[in-house]
């Protein structure tokens, strides 16, 4: 892995496609809560990740990192796999 300089944001979530190569498809849960009623609701974020060595499989726990912008759509690598998905 490169060294990485600055401080950059980084985010937890669950890769949800990987048909595309060198890259993912994370989604980004966080709880937000409702200005009026005060209850939590729940968000979903979909990001692209850019994954270099094609390891991420579908339902696996992912670390992505701000990036430089790679693609039209891709703005985030991604740093470490937390949790394998468990094969059905």
């Amino acid at each position: 892995m490169k060294m990485e300089r600055g401080n950059k944001k980084t985010q937890v979530g669950v890769v949800i496609k990987d048909k595309m190569q060198k890259t993912v498809v994370v989604q980004v849960d966080h709880l937000v809560k409702h200005p009026v009623y005060k209850k939590y609701i729940k968000r979903k974020v979909t990001f692209k990740a850019h994954d270099e060595h094609n390891e991420c499989a579908i339902g696996d726990k992912v670390l992505i990192a701000e990036s430089r912008p790679l693609s039209r759509d891709k703005r985030w690598r991604v740093r470490q796999v937390l949790e394998k998905s468990v094969p059905a």
